[in-house]
């Protein structure tokens, strides 16, 4: 069989981060929802062990030590580190990150989304 290509989902995972630059944001840590979808292509379907895929729990781990690793100014630095993040497991051809800070306003979640393609 040919290539196979799969998205490999981490959606809503809620983390507890110092992010943004108004003046209670840098006060402490507030609450983020970061999701990443992440297209992944492998040489044939995989076998049915957890080496011939991208391991979403590495994702996830990786995500947690990115936000306990200090205060980031900007969601879009954010989603930078996270895309990177992805983007060491050779497999990974395309990722699209969002962040969310769900607490900022009462009526309203502040974003960012990007999307990234292997070059």
């Amino acid at each position: 069989m040919a290539e196979a290509t799969y998205t490999i989902r981490l959606d809503g995972l809620e983390v507890r981060m110092g992010l943004g630059i108004h003046e209670a944001e840098l006060a402490g840590p507030q609450r983020v929802l970061v999701s990443v979808a992440m297209t992944c292509t492998y040489p044939a379907v995989p076998d049915d062990r957890i080496e011939a895929v991208v391991d979403y729990d590495h994702i996830r781990e990786g995500v947690l030590a990115i936000a306990a690793s200090g205060h980031v100014m900007l969601q879009e630095v954010l989603c930078e580190r996270i895309a990177t993040l992805c983007f060491a497991d050779p497999r990974v051809v395309a990722v699209t990150v969002r962040s969310t800070k769900p607490d900022i306003y009462p009526d309203a979640r502040i974003g960012c989304e990007i999307t990234r393609r292997r070059e």
